[in-house]
Parts: structure tokens; sequence; C-alpha cells
């Protein structure tokens, strides 16, 4: 006659931890740190670019024939389209807090639309203005602050348009649940709009 012989307690807690579901370790969400890392450094470098131009222009007065009169009325025209964007973009991120994903979409179109209208408006400046890239250090200098911040816009715009293209619904990847995308590169297009305002000041009104 078989006799059963009943389980241990340690098989009992063997045999348990085989049916129960793995445990998922959360982890801290760091992501937001790093994109403010991230634009922290970049804006130390165009500190560099700041202190590097002040300073030129403090210790390394230009010639009579050498001085250039800038004209406003671009300049000033890009930083509108810049502030409004942000305003747009704005919109968008609170059109997605209501999960309203077509009207996000809208606002984040305007927004690269704007953006792309800046480098037109920028490119038409590069062309006519009275100095080259290589006339003097004050050129080079223009052209290298101008141009970065230009680099800068043409990737937020890029960016935007990809954030627009996940914004769709039913089956974009930005939602309400998951907007932190939307948020960074939000964020990062507020940075790159105050870093026009310090230049637009620094390089045209001083």
């Amino acid at each position: 006659m078989t006799s059963i012989t009943p389980l241990n307690k340690s098989s009992k807690q063997s045999v348990s931890s085989f049916s129960e579901p793995p445990h998922k370790e959360e982890h801290a969400d760091h992501r937001l740190f790093g994109l403010i890392a991230f634009l922290v450094a970049d804006g130390m470098t165009f500190a560099g670019f700041f202190a590097a131009y002040l300073t030129f222009k403090a210790v390394n007065p230009l010639l009579p024939d050498a001085v250039y009169e800038l004209e406003l009325p671009l300049p000033t025209l890009n930083t509108i389209l810049l502030l409004i964007s942000s305003a747009t973009f704005h919109r968008a991120g609170q059109a997605l807090s209501q999960t309203k994903a077509k009207e996000c979409q809208k606002w984040l179109l305007i927004t690269a639309g704007l953006g792309f209208a800046f480098l037109a408006s920028q490119m038409f400046e590069y062309f006519t203005l009275p100095f080259g890239l290589t006339d003097n250090l004050y050129a080079s200098t223009f052209y290298a602050l101008t141009g970065f911040h230009g680099l800068h816009v043409t990737l937020g715009a890029l960016m935007i348009l990809i954030i627009w293209w996940q914004a769709r619904s039913p089956n974009g990847r930005i939602t309400n649940e998951n907007k932190f995308p939307l948020e960074a590169v939000e964020l990062y297009w507020h940075f790159v709009d105050g870093i026009w305002v310090i230049l637009f000041i620094i390089l045209y009104l001083l």
C-alpha cells in the first residue's frame, strides 16, 4: 500500500515561488533630470559664445570702416515668430492634456511652421548683410552665434514634426498618459526661444 508523504514547509515555499508572477522592480524616472542637464550644458556653450563676443567687442573695437549697422526689422520679426511659437506649443500641450489629439496636432503643425518661417527669414537676412563670414572677427562671431542657434531651431522644428506624427489619433504613441516626449520637446523649444531673446539683445541692441 502506497503512502502519501505530505509536502514539507520548504517544498510548499518552492512551489509557491514558481506559481507567483515575477516581481517587476520599479526604477525612478530620470529622463527629466537628463534633459535639464543637457540644456544646462548647452546653455553654457551659448554663454561661452556670448562671453567671447562681448570680450572681443570690449577690448578690440572695430575700425570705423568695419562697423556695421544691422537692420532691426527682420530680427524683430524673428523674435515675434519664436515668441508666438512658444505660445502655440503650450496650446498643443494643453490640448493633449484634454485628450484632443486633432487640436494638439494642429498647434504642433503651426509651431513647426513658425520655426521654419524663422529659418527662412534668417537665411534671407544672411543674403542681405553687408559683411561675409570671413570679413573680420565680428562677422565670424555673428555667423557662429546665429548659425549655431539656427541649428537648434532646425532640430527643434524636426522634433516637433515627429511629435506631431506620433500624436495622431487613435494609433499615436503620444497620449495624455504618455506625454513626456511632447513635454521634453516643449521645454527644449522654450529654451531655444529664450536663447534667441538674449542673442537678439546682445547682437542687435547693445
